[in-house]
């Protein structure tokens, strides 16, 4: 099997090499086709990151096997991990962390053992990097989450943690709060949960589950999020473990799959073959067994751990009265060890079951769609308009742009109510939202709603618009406080 490999920046090129040198050595039945990605290919004026031809290659094998890769700063661009994730709609996020004996943490000093699966949703939230200046003060961040994306992460993390025969699957969420974005992710994860009755299925509040996280992780199991809290939640948990440094990490799609380290780069140490190549092997081996080598992911993997129990380190971990190894003779001592397993979770020496290479030639972009269950209607729409007026002057002039069909029914500012009540003690910004309702209930179209914006206008800047919608007797969108 033939797969995609891009070295990456900084210490990339070292740690791949290790990894590649331990796989050769395990005689890893894979050949490898070396892309063009990362900050010397946005240096050489590919906007994205990666050249054509590295694009080309990577959806034709459907694997791609990348080291950390740096992101040119102050020069526009987005992130080309990001940017590869997204674009090859590899929707979950997994991210492994376990005790490793040898890796000191106070956890690990206090006997309590860490297994911990984090799904993270990998596609939308705020990492749609969807932003927007309204006015010279105020910044706006668009979060998208979906049914269809949600669905497609939180049915991954369910069939994982069924075929781990996991004990509990958590959602993380901050739904409390923000109750349609965060809601809709977890009305999904307890409709998917119906489909599992044997998983134990419950949901934290993300702040409480970072504090029970760093208090009892010995508890939790596979703990699924959406993007931008599953972001941080991952890298609280690799915190848990030792660091960055023993944190794998595995993309999944349906069509292609990139595994990867998620640390840095570190130019600070790039060339001087010190690094630390186990999260870039651990996510190698998950690769392994998403290929379906699984005695080669075994064999490599109990070496990795007996080499780790015998106190081998690198200089970035273990008792520092022993001397560090460089990245060379650290593979080097892994592929060493071949053929002994460690004292603690050794892992079973499975036959490999190779998977089929399947090359998938798409005609058109996959769209996904669910079933609208009620009918849909407009009730309204929020006009967000720039103003350093008061808000009773706000709601003076808005009033009159109403008509016939519209009616005021409050002004916020940051998304606190300031008319029709409200309190002189909240500070404002200079930009309010002024949420028109139909007068009489009945529904309106998108024809009224720009009658109204091209009447307000005359008035006001207007920076931006919602529609309110409604399906059924259902709001579908959120109150102001204090609403």
């Amino acid at each position: 099997m033939k797969i995609a490999v891009a070295k990456g920046d900084g210490i990339g090129p070292e740690i791949m090499n290790a990894v590649l040198d331990i796989f050769n050595a395990n005689k890893v039945p894979l050949e490898y086709e070396f892309v063009e990605m990362g900050k010397w290919v946005f240096d050489k004026g590919f906007s994205n990151g990666m050249t054509p031809e590295a694009k080309t290659t990577i959806e034709n094998l459907g694997i791609l096997f990348k080291g950390p890769m740096e992101t040119p700063k102050g020069k526009g661009v987005k992130s080309v991990n990001v940017t590869a994730r997204k674009t090859w709609n590899t929707y979950a996020n997994k991210r492994v962390f376990q005790t490793l004996h040898g890796v000191d943490t106070v956890f690990s000093k206090g006997g309590i053992p860490i297994d911990i699966t984090v799904v993270r949703e990998n596609i939308e939230d705020t990492y749609g990097g969807i932003e927007h200046m309204l006015t010279h003060d105020v910044a706006l961040s668009r979060r998208f989450i979906t049914r269809p994306g949600s669905l497609q992460v939180i049915k991954y993390a369910f069939e994982m943690a069924k075929q781990k025969n996991a004990r509990r699957i958590t959602c993380g969420h901050k739904a409390n709060i923000m109750k349609i974005t965060d809601g809709l992710f977890l009305e999904c994860f307890y409709e998917v949960a119906k489909e599992y009755p044997e998983l134990k299925a419950d949901d934290v509040i993300v702040d409480d589950l970072c504090m029970k996280l760093v208090t009892r992780p010995d508890v939790f199991d596979v703990i699924v999020l959406t993007n931008l809290q599953g972001d941080i939640v991952s890298d609280l948990c690799a915190g848990l473990v030792g660091g960055l440094g023993f944190a794998p990490s595995a993309n999944i799609g349906d069509h292609i799959c990139i595994f990867e380290a998620v640390h840095g780069t570190a130019p600070d140490i790039a060339g001087k073959n010190i690094a630390n190549p186990t999260a870039l092997l651990l996510s190698g081996i998950a690769m392994l067994r998403h290929l379906g080598y699984m005695e080669n992911a075994a064999e490599i993997e109990n070496a990795l751990l007996y080499t780790l129990e015998q106190g081998v380190r690198t200089g970035d971990f273990g008792d520092k009265s022993k001397p560090a190894l460089n990245t060379t003779d650290f593979s080097n001592v892994i592929i060493s060890n071949f053929g002994k397993k460690p004292e603690l979770n050794a892992k079973e020496l499975l036959p490999n079951k190779p998977a089929i290479q399947t090359v998938f030639k798409l005609e058109k972009n996959p769209m996904l769609v669910s079933k609208e269950m009620e009918q849909e209607t407009i009730s309204g729409v929020d006009m967000f308009i720039e103003s350093d007026e008061q808000p009773e002057v706000i709601a003076r002039k808005c009033q009159r742009h109403g008509g016939v069909k519209f009616n005021i029914v409050n002004v916020s500012n940051r998304g606190t109510q300031v008319w029709p009540t409200g309190s002189v003690f909240t500070n404002l910004v200079n930009q309010y939202n002024v949420r028109f309702e139909s007068i009489d209930g009945s529904p309106l179209n998108q024809q009224d709603i720009i009658g109204l914006y091209v009447s307000l206008s005359g008035n006001f800047k207007i920076c931006s618009l919602e529609l309110l919608n409604m399906w059924g007797s259902k709001r579908a969108y959120s109150l102001s406080q204090g609403q």
